[in-house]
C-alpha cells in the first residue's frame, strides 16, 4: 500500500499583513515622481488567471522555454544537487515543479518539498495536488515573503532551492544584492541554489513578449489597478490608462507602465488621498531585468556563490544557474 504524503503549512505572512503592505506601497507609490507600484499586486484570482493567459501566447517565449531546459536537463541538476528536498521560491501553482519533483524521485533522492509563496489559497490547493501525485512525499508549505522570510525556510535535509521564472528579473540591482546574500545566508553546505533568468537578445523579441498582439498583457497590467479599486475602494478608471512596454537600453530590462489618457483625478477612500495624473503621465507597474550569462555569473559571485553550471546560453534565450555557496 502506497505511503500517505504528510502536509505541514507554514504561516509567515497573514491577510493583515499583505493589507499592510498594499497600503504601503500604494501610498508611497503614487506619492513618488515619476509614479510606481511594486508588480506583486498584478496576482489577485483574476491576475493570476491572465497571466496564465500570457504564458501560453506565441510572443511569449520565457516560460515554454524555460520548461524546455527543465525538461533536457532536470536529471543532471538534480544528481549535480544532490538534495533530498526541493525548496521553490515563488512556486504559484507548482507547474514546472514535477519536472524536478520527477527527476529527484527517479534519481531516488527525493524526500520532501517545501513550496514558498505570498498565497496561501494557491500553495494549499497545489500542495494537495502534489500530495495525491507523490506517495510518501513530505510536503513542507511556507506562505511569506522572499524579501523577508527567507530565514523561515526549513532546514531539514539537503536542499536545492530553486528561483524559477525569470522572477529575479523584476528586483533592481541593489535588491538582487540583497536577495542572494540572504539566500547564501539560509544555505547550509551542501546545498545549492537554482536561478531561471532571461537573457539578452533582440529588444524586438522582448518587447512583443510584454505587448501581445491579443491585449492580454495589457489587460494583466490594468488589472492592478482594479486590485486598487477593489482592495481600496479607489476610482481608477482602467480603460482611461494605455498599457505601454518600453525596452530600457541603459538598465538592459523592459519596462511596463500605465500611461494616462488625458488628465485625471484619482480617490483612494480607503488612505484618504486624492492623487493627479497630467495627460501622458505614467505608472510604472513592473521592470524585467534580462541578464548576461557572464553577468549573472558575477552577481552570484558577488554575494559568495559558487556557479557549478549553467544551461541555455548558447540558445541565447533563458538561463538556467546552478551554484552554491562557498
Amino acid at each position: 500500500m502506497p505511503a500517505l504524503s504528510a502536509i505541514t503549512v507554514d504561516v509567515h505572512l497573514r491577510d493583515d499583513d499583505m493589507r499592510a503592505a498594499l497600503e504601503h506601497d500604494v501610498r508611497d507609490g503614487l506619492c513618488r515622481r515619476p509614479k510606481a507600484i511594486p508588480p506583486t499586486w498584478f496576482y489577485d484570482e483574476e491576475g493570476s488567471r491572465l497571466f496564465e493567459e500570457i504564458t501560453k501566447l506565441p510572443e511569449y517565449y520565457p516560460t515554454r522555454t524555460e520548461r524546455a531546459l527543465l525538461e533536457a536537463h532536470a536529471v543532471e541538476i538534480a544528481s549535480l544537487a544532490g538534495a533530498d528536498t526541493l525548496v521553490e521560491l515563488g512556486a504559484g501553482s507548482c507547474e514546472k515543479t514535477r519536472i524536478l519533483l520527477d527527476a529527484m524521485k527517479e534519481l531516488g533522492t527525493l524526500r520532501r518539498y517545501v513550496p514558498f509563496d505570498v498565497s496561501a489559497e494557491f500553495l494549499e490547493d497545489a500542495a494537495a495536488s502534489l500530495a495525491s501525485e507523490y506517495d510518501g512525499l513530505h510536503i513542507h508549505a511556507v506562505i511569506g515573503d522572499f524579501l523577508r522570510h527567507l530565514d523561515r525556510i526549513p532546514t531539514t535535509g539537503t536542499r536545492l532551492v530553486a528561483f524559477l521564472g525569470g522572477t529575479i528579473g523584476n528586483l533592481v540591482p541593489t535588491q538582487r544584492a540583497r536577495f542572494f546574500q540572504a539566500l547564501r545566508a539560509t544555505l547550509a553546505p551542501g546545498d545549492h541554489a537554482l536561478v531561471g533568468a532571461d537573457l539578452v537578445k533582440d529588444p524586438r523579441r522582448i518587447v512583443a513578449a510584454y505587448d501581445d498582439s491579443a491585449g492580454v498583457t495589457a489587460e494583466f497590467n490594468r488589472n492592478v489597478l482594479r486590485v486598487m479599486n477593489r482592495s481600496l475602494d479607489a476610482n481608477f478608471v482602467p480603460e482611461h490608462f494605455a498599457h505601454v512596454a518600453q525596452w530600457n537600453e541603459h538598465a538592459q530590462w523592459i519596462e511596463m507602465r500605465l500611461r494616462a489618457i488625458g488628465s485625471q483625478r484619482v480617490h483612494v477612500e480607503a488612505l484618504d488621498m486624492t492623487v493627479e495624473f497630467d495627460a501622458g503621465e505614467e505608472l510604472l507597474t513592473e521592470i524585467s531585468a534580462k541578464f548576461t550569462p557572464e553577468g549573472l555569473a558575477a552577481e552570484l559571485d558577488d554575494a559568495r556563490f559558487s556557479v557549478e553550471n549553467q544551461w541555455g546560453a548558447e540558445d541565447g534565450e533563458f538561463l538556467l544557474t546552478l551554484a552554491s555557496r562557498r
